[in-house]
C-alpha cells in the first residue's frame, strides 16, 4: 500500500509541475506578436543552413538564409514560397500543408499545450511533443526565459529538419510589406 501511495504522490507531482510550466508557456506566448531571431537549421543531419527570421502572428514568416544563393522563405499566411539564386523557378506551396502551419499558429500551439507531452530527455528545454495530421512535432521553449527555441519537423519530402533559434526578440515593429510573397515570385 506504501508503495501505491508513493508512486501516486509521485505522479501527481510530475503532472502537476508539468501543467505549471505549461502554463507559464502559455501566458508568455499569449503575450507575443512577433519574433525576430537568427536559426541554425539542421536537414536530416547532413545539410546545415543559417539565417534570420521575423515571425508575425499569425502563421506569416519571412527568412533570409546566409548562403551565396539569396534562399528567402516567405509565407503570408496562406501560402509558403521559397525562392533563391539557385532555383530558376521559385517553390509555393499551401501553407497548411507544411508542418510550419502549425509553428507559426501560436493559438494552435496554446491549445495543444494541455494535451502535449513533456518529453524530459532535454534538460534545457521544455520540449513538447504533439502530432496533428499524421505530423509528428517537437517545439523547444527555454526553461527559463520560456521563449521558442526550436521545433522538429519533417517537411514535405520527409526530410527530418531541426531548427534553433537564438538573438531572440520579442514583439518587435514589423512592417506588413514583408510577407507580401509578389515581391519573391520571378
Amino acid at each position: 500500500m506504501k508503495k501505491y501511495l508513493i508512486f501516486c504522490l509521485i505522479f501527481f507531482f510530475n503532472l502537476n509541475a508539468h501543467s505549471s510550466s505549461n502554463q507559464k508557456i502559455i501566458n508568455h506566448l499569449e503575450n507575443i506578436n512577433s519574433l525576430k531571431f537568427k536559426f541554425t537549421q539542421r536537414i536530416d543531419n547532413n545539410n546545415i543552413e543559417k539565417g534570420e527570421c521575423i515571425i508575425l502572428y499569425p502563421k506569416r514568416i519571412f527568412c533570409e538564409y546566409h548562403d551565396i544563393y539569396n534562399k528567402i522563405l516567405v509565407s503570408n499566411g496562406k501560402s509558403l514560397v521559397i525562392n533563391s539564386d539557385k532555383i530558376k523557378n521559385y517553390y509555393r506551396y499551401p501553407l497548411d500543408k507544411t508542418p510550419l502551419n502549425f509553428i507559426l499558429d501560436k493559438n494552435f500551439l496554446i491549445s495543444k499545450m494541455n494535451e502535449a507531452e513533456n518529453d524530459t530527455n532535454y534538460p534545457f528545454y521544455y520540449v513538447l511533443n504533439f502530432e496533428y495530421e499524421n505530423n509528428l512535432i517537437k517545439v523547444f521553449f527555454d526553461k527559463e526565459s520560456l521563449n521558442l527555441m526550436g521545433w522538429e519537423t519533417k517537411d514535405i519530402y520527409q526530410n527530418l529538419i531541426q531548427t534553433f533559434l537564438s538573438d531572440i526578440k520579442i514583439n518587435i515593429d514589423v512592417q506588413e510589406k514583408i510577407f507580401s510573397i509578389q515581391k519573391y515570385i520571378n
